[in-house]
């Protein structure tokens, strides 16, 4: 009964902090049998402990925000040290940390817009009138529902401009991995095409913010893009590239559609986002019509390169017989 009594009067020393020179009474201390002693002890480290505790939240709580995040970045860093993966840090030219994860310096580029923005595909068999008539009845209800609203327009075309690439980048990869051959670099070639145009949605995004409705459109589409391309592009990939190389032919339309509303005032011409800036490596000072240029130019690449696969696949060869234009932007 002595030794419970003596556990409970330690243990509200511990619960408020106190050692145990603060028991009180030397009647309390003679029944302190040696095996009691150590809780004593464990008393006095608890109450040091307590005090310590204490004095670190305080010193937490004066912490900026700032310094609360840096903390917390630093310390999930650490965590993550034991596989010896952390992100390397990163600098841009003048000195100031690269703030973007989704691509990297060595991803960037200077836009060519020296590109022919008139050549068009003339069809010129009853597959390429296929294509072209399929691309075009897509459009019908594209022009209904978005009508001059390009901003959102264009929003919704990057969200299926980055499927075939990635369809056919996908399916090219499966066929080099089955039959052991090489791919002429078209895999490389096709992944970055999807990458490029992501990078189109990423800055529209920053551009546009879509709504509830939008975002449910852009869902649906895409489901159903997506797996009717996967489809077309195992039956005949000739087709798939053309009508690919047809659909780039209307964004660079409605790009340039894009632009002369922002040129006429109908469209603000603000500053361009930063994650352009950095992707095109335009000036500090780039506006939106900036950004609706070098986007349109990447379309005019993407054009070529799929009606050039599709003429590849006319010609009754396959794509890894004929070199990849790579980085081609």
């Amino acid at each position: 009964m002595k030794f419970i009594a003596l556990s409970c009067t330690v243990r509200r020393a511990l619960l408020n902090g106190r050692n145990c020179n603060g028991l009180g009474s030397t009647a309390v201390m003679a029944y302190a049998a040696p095996e009691t002693r150590f809780l004593c002890a464990g008393a006095a480290n608890g109450g040091l402990f307590y005090w310590r505790r204490s004095m670190a939240s305080q010193a937490e709580a004066k912490l900026p925000e700032k310094d609360k995040e840096k903390a917390e970045a630093e310390k999930s860093v650490v965590e993550s040290s034991y596989w010896g993966i952390s992100r390397p840090r990163i600098m841009r030219e003048d000195g100031t940390e690269w703030p973007w994860n989704c691509f990297m310096p060595w991803e960037t580029y200077h836009s060519n817009l020296s590109i022919d923005l008139t050549k068009h595909h003339v069809p010129k068999n009853f597959l390429d009138k296929v294509a072209y008539r399929t691309v075009k009845l897509l459009r019908i209800p594209t022009d209904l529902f978005f009508q001059r609203r390009y901003g959102c327009r264009a929003m919704m075309l990057e969200t299926v401009a980055a499927v075939p690439g990635m369809v056919g980048g996908m399916l090219l990869h499966l066929r080099s991995l089955r039959k052991f051959q090489q791919s002429g670099g078209w895999i490389k070639a096709l992944m970055e095409e999807a990458e490029n145009e992501r990078m189109h949605l990423m800055t529209m995004v920053e551009l546009v913010k879509p709504k509830w409705y939008e975002r449910l459109l852009v869902i649906a589409v895409q489901g159903v893009f997506f797996n009717a391309f996967f489809v077309l592009y195992i039956l005949s990939p000739k087709v798939a590239h053309r009508i690919v190389g047809y659909l780039e032919e209307e964004a660079i339309h409605s790009y340039t559609e894009y632009l002369k509303d922002i040129e006429s005032g109908a469209i603000e011409n603000v500053p361009a986002p930063a994650i352009a800036i950095d992707y095109w490596r335009l000036p500090k000072d780039a506006k939106l019509k900036d950004v609706i240029t070098v986007i349109r130019a990447d379309e005019a690449h993407h054009r070529d390169v799929n009606h050039f696969a599709s003429d590849i696949h006319f010609q009754g060869k396959e794509l890894r017989e004929a070199p990849a234009p790579i980085g081609y932007h």
